[in-house]
């Protein structure tokens, strides 16, 4: 899953979560990559299937919702 911003195309200005399934090997500049997958609402469902053209050092990590805190294992402290 990719969070698809601005930072990986202009048309993206509004940011979006996405779902790959394919990666185009069409030929496109240097750095670009046709990919094709759904785009997610808040809660991970795909809402629209679309390929979107896109420079790949611009995509980042896509989160849902908030990811809990690990917790820490509890030390004995002498005092």
């Amino acid at each position: 899953m990719l969070r698809v911003t601005k930072a990986a195309s202009v048309q993206f200005s509004q940011p979006m979560l996405f779902r790959v399934i394919r990666v185009h090997e069409w030929k496109t500049y240097d750095g670009w990559a046709w990919l094709d997958g759904y785009q997610l609402n808040s809660a991970g469902d795909a809402v629209e299937r679309r390929s979107i053209f896109v420079r790949l050092d611009g995509l980042q990590p896509g989160i849902l919702g908030r990811t809990p805190r690990p917790i820490a294992p509890r030390t004995n402290v002498m005092v």
